[in-house]
């Protein structure tokens, strides 16, 4: 499996389901993130609380959650198994300024409302009629996937790849949504904005 650094060799623009740029206080959260919970009515949980800094730092769930109440709210099980690859962007982003300008934060569950004007797709695409629904989604706007395996992946998976990927074509073609502040900046300048 690539590394991000080497998935973003060659590329103008790379959106990535991940978060980048991080808050030094679990509140106020990040803008975009309260913007993207307000346009999914009903799946707002999909939005997961990104972690302060000092959180993002300790290597056990009971640290990161202990290091995260004492700046304000605590933290889950699920948002700490995603630490590894929260970490990597974040250190790759902090060391390659030029990246700043290809690498963008994105969302599937934003896509798939858009790709369904502006409605949610409820129902959880775990499930066969949350799945088929996306696929669907896809389909009406050119990405028709015949369901192979992809190694390392889970079907679900795949399916929001293909979300993201539609997002970057968005954000290259200058027809993006932005939510969050175009300014806003965590304190090592990194990006906080979503993108869809």
């Amino acid at each position: 499996m690539k590394t991000l650094a080497e998935a973003c060799e060659g590329l103008s623009i790379l959106a990535v389901d991940m978060p980048i740029g991080l808050t030094d206080t679990p509140r106020p959260g990040r803008a975009c993130e309260g913007e993207a919970r307000a346009l999914l009515p009903g799946k707002a949980s999909s939005v997961f609380p990104t972690p302060c800094r000092p959180a993002l730092a300790c290597t056990t769930h009971a640290e990161a959650n202990a290091a995260s109440k004492k700046l304000g709210v605590g933290l889950n099980q699920q948002t700490f198994h995603l630490f590894p690859k929260m970490r990597e962007i974040d250190a790759l982003m902090r060391a390659d300024k030029k990246l700043r300008r290809v690498v963008h934060e994105a969302h599937p569950e934003l896509a798939f409302a858009r790709m369904n004007g502006g409605k949610p797709a409820l129902s959880k695409k775990r499930k066969p009629e949350g799945f088929a629904e996306r696929l669907k989604l896809l389909a009406r706007h050119g990405f028709n996937w015949r369901q192979v395996a992809v190694s390392g992946a889970a079907r679900d998976d795949v399916l929001d790849a293909m979300a993201v990927c539609r997002t970057a074509m968005l954000i290259a073609a200058g027809t993006a949504t932005r939510l969050g502040p175009a300014r806003e900046r965590d304190r090592h300048g990194l990006p906080m904005n979503i993108w869809y």
